[in-house]
């Protein structure tokens, strides 16, 4: 049941987007169409689960042992971006073709700052591994669901008729925002 509230509670209530403000660069940018948000969602998942593992135990096991938990940050970056490109040359070796779905996108995930808001989070909120993995396949989903639900509007408004200075990003802005409230409707949920 727990880990039923810690994905119910991420995809909804405390959407690591709408109501954490962590991914607004990707949210914004890569949300143009659907093909594309639901590469970058698919991607997402797979990295910032096998991150958050990684920075779990790189944590738990090195930094804490060794009592120097205050270089959490810069290590998690510098494993972050060491598990991109390592899952990248091997994605490439192992699987050209899903290389070439998930290429593009995983340049831009080793920027992207949900992957490291989760992996601090977890810690923050003293998880353990099942947990965490949890929490982070979770936010992934979040991540994904917004990002896939967002660029269907955006879709849509490309379609509808509206003034030349609320084209782009200024609707963008707006929609991101009428979503957030939306989302602010389940926060008695969990």
């Amino acid at each position: 049941m727990e880990y039923i509230i810690i994905i119910i509670s991420t995809v909804f209530v405390n959407n690591i987007v709408l109501a954490q403000f962590l991914g607004i660069c990707p949210f914004l940018g890569v949300s143009n169409k659907i093909s594309t948000s639901t590469g970058m969602a698919a991607a997402v998942l797979f990295v910032m689960t096998l991150a958050t593992i990684v920075t779990w135990l790189v944590y738990t096991y090195l930094l804490l042992p060794l009592g120097i938990g205050f270089l959490q940050t810069i290590s998690y970056i510098l494993v972050i971006a060491a598990l991109v490109q390592m899952v990248e040359i091997i994605m490439k070796k192992v699987s050209p073709a899903l290389y070439q779905a998930l290429g593009v996108y995983l340049p831009l995930i080793t920027t992207n700052c949900t992957i490291l808001g989760v992996a601090i989070l977890v810690i923050q909120k003293d998880y353990d591994l099942m947990s965490s993995v949890v929490f982070a396949i979770g936010n992934a989903l979040g991540f994904g669901f917004t990002m896939v639900l967002f660029a269907g509007i955006r879709e849509q408004l490309e379609l509808v008729g509206m003034p030349l200075g609320m084209k782009g990003v200024p609707i963008a802005l707006v929609v991101a925002g009428l979503m957030a409230l939306a989302f602010m409707g389940f926060a008695g949920m969990v």
